[in-house]
C-alpha cells in the first residue's frame, strides 16, 4: 500500500519541548532530532512528527483528535507515565476490543495507550 493520501506526520504543541521531550525518551524510548529552540521532531513511532514551541496544548475536551499509541503492557507503560511526570487523566478502562488509559504529558497535550492485552 502506497503512502500517498495516507497520514504522514503529526505536529503536537509544546509549551516545554525540553520536558516533552525527555518525557517521551523516558516512557516510550523516543528520540529526537532538534531543529532550532522551537522544534523537535520524532520518528519511527508509527508515524512521524515533532513538537514546536506554544504555549497551547491538544485535549479531546477541546476537540482535538487523539493520538492513541499501542502497547502489549498497559499497567506498565501507565506506571512509567506517571514516574515521568505524565498526568493520568482516565485510568484504565475497557471498551469493545480492549483496555486504554488517557494521559497528559508535561506540555498539557492528552494522547492515549491502548491494548488487545489483558494484564
Amino acid at each position: 500500500m502506497g503512502s500517498n493520501d495516507k497520514i504522514n506526520y503529526v505536529e503536537f504543541p509544546a509549551s516545554n519541548i525540553e520536558a516533552t521531550k525527555a518525557f517521551f525518551t523516558s516512557v516510550f524510548d523516543w528520540t529526537f532530532e532538534n531543529y532550532g529552540p522551537d522544534y523537535a521532531a520524532f520518528s519511527d513511532q508509527g508515524v512521524d512528527g515533532g513538537f514546536f514551541k506554544s504555549e497551547l496544548s491538544s485535549s479531546t475536551e477541546s476537540g482535538s483528535a487523539l493520538v492513541v499509541l499501542y502497547s502489549d503492557s498497559l499497567e506498565s507503560v501507565q506506571s512509567r507515565v506517571k514516574e515521568a511526570g505524565g498526568t493520568i487523566v482516565r485510568s484504565i478502562f475497557d471498551f469493545p476490543g480492549g483496555r486504554r488509559f488517557h494521559f497528559t504529558e508535561p506540555s498539557g497535550n492528552e494522547l492515549a495507550v491502548w491494548s488487545d492485552v489483558g494484564e
